[in-house]
C-alpha cells in the first residue's frame, strides 16, 4: 500500500497501463498543461449549443474518452506509432463559460484555439456540435484560405437554420464567406439524405467545393475518392472535419442527425488512412451524441476514427 510520503512510480507508459484503471484521457496520453510539451493535443469540445434537432454531443468528449481507453499505439496496416513520432498530450476541454449564448461561446473556443495554435501545436479535437469547426478555423488565420476534407451527411453550408447563422448546419457556409477555406480546393464526401431546400447543396457546389454524394462514392468506391480528393488538396495546409453522421447509423446511431445509406465503418477507415501525406494542420472529430447509443458502439467508433486520424496527423506534424 503507497503511504502517503511515498512517491508514485510514474515510469509505466500509461498506453501499455492496464485499460480498465487510471483517470480517462485520449488515448490514454498524458494529461498537459503547458502547451511547450507537446507537437499534438488532444482536445475536448463539449459544446452543442448550435443543433436543432438532437443534443447530446456535449457528453462525446467525454465518452469519447473512455472508449478510447480501447486504442492501442501501432497500427495494423500502415505500422504507424504516432507515439514514437510526436509529443502527444490530452490538454482537457475547451472551457464555455458563455454556454447559452452561440455567438459568445463561439468566441471562447476561438480564444482557446488560438493559445494552441500560437505555441505552434497541432490540434486534433472532439466535439461537440459541428458548429466548433468554425471558431477553430478562425483561431488558425490563416493567411490564405485553407482546403478543407469534409466527411459528413449534410453539406452544413446552409446560410441559416431557424432563423438563425451559427449553427451546425451553417459552418463551412460561414467559413468561405470569411475567408477561412477555398472551396475550389474543398472536397465534402459522404452527402445524403433529402432536404426541405436544395440551398445547401447548391451552395457547396456553385461556390466550387467537389460533393461527392454518397451514390457517387459507391460507384467510385474508395480508391477513386481518395484520389480524387488528393488531386483536390494537393499539398496545400489542409483541415479535416469528420462527421460521425457521414458513417452509416447501423455503425455509428449515436448523432443527432442520422441518415441511412452511409459509410461503413471499414470505408471509413480505409478513406482516412488513404489521406497520408496530406498537409494536415488540425483536424476534428464531431456529433457523436453518446446518450442516443446506450451500446456506446458510437462512442467507439469515434474513437477509433480520431486515432486513424491521429496517425496521419502526426505524419503531417514530423514531414
Amino acid at each position: 500500500m503507497l503511504m502517503m510520503n511515498e512517491k508514485m512510480d510514474t515510469t509505466i507508459n500509461p498506453i501499455h497501463a492496464p485499460r480498465y484503471g487510471g483517470i480517462p484521457t485520449f488515448m490514454r496520453t498524458p494529461l498537459v498543461t503547458d502547451l511547450s510539451e507537446i507537437d499534438i493535443a488532444l482536445v475536448g469540445v463539449p459544446y452543442d449549443g448550435a443543433v436543432e434537432v438532437s443534443p447530446g454531443a456535449r457528453h462525446g468528449p467525454r465518452e469519447i474518452r473512455n472508449k478510447s481507453t480501447m486504442m492501442r499505439s501501432i497500427h495494423h496496416v500502415t505500422r504507424v506509432n504516432p507515439y514514437d513520432l510526436c509529443k502527444i498530450g490530452d490538454i482537457g476541454d475547451v472551457p464555455i463559460p458563455r454556454v447559452f449564448e452561440v455567438v459568445e461561446a463561439l468566441a471562447d473556443i476561438s480564444l482557446f484555439y488560438e493559445k494552441i495554435y500560437s505555441a505552434g501545436v497541432v490540434p486534433l479535437s472532439v466535439g461537440g456540435d459541428h458548429s466548433i469547426t468554425l471558431p477553430i478555423l478562425r483561431a488558425l488565420k490563416p493567411n490564405v484560405p485553407l482546403s478543407l476534407i469534409h466527411f459528413d451527411a449534410h453539406t452544413d453550408t446552409y446560410d441559416e437554420e431557424l432563423g438563425y447563422k451559427y449553427t451546425h448546419g451553417t459552418p463551412f457556409r460561414r467559413a468561405v464567406e470569411e475567408g477561412l477555406i477555398d472551396p475550389s480546393r474543398s472536397v465534402q464526401v459522404g452527402i445524403r439524405g433529402a432536404a426541405n431546400s436544395e440551398e445547401g447543396w447548391n451552395f457547396s457546389i456553385n461556390s466550387g467545393m467537389r460533393v461527392i454524394f454518397m451514390e457517387e462514392f459507391t460507384k467510385l468506391g474508395v480508391e477513386e475518392v481518395v484520389k480524387e480528393i488528393r488531386n483536390i488538396v494537393g499539398e496545400t495546409p489542409t483541415y479535416l472535419s469528420y462527421d460521425i453522421d457521414s458513417i452509416d447509423p447501423a455503425f455509428a446511431p449515436g448523432t443527432g442527425t442520422p441518415e441511412i445509406g452511409g459509410l461503413t465503418t471499414l470505408e471509413a477507415q480505409s478513406l482516412i488512412r488513404g489521406l497520408r501525406g496530406v498537409n494536415l494542420i488540425g483536424a476534428d472529430v464531431v456529433e457523436v451524441a453518446p446518450g442516443l447509443d446506450p451500446s456506446g458502439v458510437t462512442s467507439l467508433v469515434g474513437a477509433t476514427i480520431m486515432y486513424e486520424i491521429l496517425c496521419i496527423l502526426s505524419e503531417s506534424v514530423v514531414k
